[in-house]
């Protein structure tokens, strides 16, 4: 089980997340409207991750960032904010988050940021990763391990053959539910293998880990 805290100014920002993270892995610990109300709950409530608004009075997002890593290292922080530039996004890693996930994302990806940052996966929104690929140099680079091995060659080894079947529909577009009927399998089980997926291959969402497989030969 996944414990929350839900940190936003907009009570109505807090209901709709709490209406979207309706899942049996999560708990919401608990929610405030500003840093100074985190700081005070996370004296008596524990949490594994907290759901992080950069704009919020008293103490911002900047502030809070600081103060869970020198204080409570512990928790994950999950940027959920509606600004959508790169530099907000380098600022937060910076000072400790360890995902940044915009306002306009939907159910599915939101629910997947927090299991992954959860479990100490970096995440960044796939709409903000596609900006930053469109960015990046189109040259593939594949380091190697300390074994001789390169990421792709250990990559290949670790997929399975139902992530790989898994992989090749992501690639073409479908959704879990999608995937789930083809496969004749439960969307929770899908959606597993989506996150092994992009723990794998050390991808932050789907863009990337699309991107990776077309770069490694994964898919055409």
């Amino acid at each position: 089980m996944i414990r929350l805290i839900l940190a936003d100014d907009h009570k109505l920002i807090r209901d709709g997340v709490k209406a979207l993270l309706n899942d049996e892995e999560l708990v919401i610990a608990g929610e405030v409207a500003t840093g100074n109300e985190l700081v005070e709950l996370l004296t008596y409530t524990q949490a594994d991750v907290v759901l992080l608004d950069i704009s919020m009075p008293e103490m911002d997002g900047f502030d809070c960032l600081r103060y869970l890593r020198q204080h409570y290292p512990e928790v994950k922080p999950l940027i959920l904010s509606m600004l959508e530039d790169e530099r907000s996004v380098h600022q937060m890693m910076e000072l400790g988050a360890l995902g940044y996930i915009t306002k306009s994302a939907g159910k599915e990806e939101l629910r997947m940021a927090v299991k992954l940052v959860a479990k100490g996966t970096p995440y960044i929104s796939s709409m903000l990763t596609m900006d930053l690929l469109r960015k990046a140099n189109s040259s593939s680079f594949v380091p190697a391990f300390r074994d001789g091995r390169s990421f792709q060659e250990r990559t290949q080894k670790e997929l399975s053959k139902r992530e790989l079947e898994v992989l090749n529909l992501i690639s073409e577009g479908y959704t879990n539910a999608d995937i789930a009927e083809q496969l004749f399998t439960s969307k929770r089980t899908i959606e597993t293998h989506r996150q092994n997926l992009l723990e794998k291959t050390q991808t932050r969402n789907t863009a990337a880990l699309v991107k990776y497989a077309m770069q490694n030969g994964f898919i055409s």
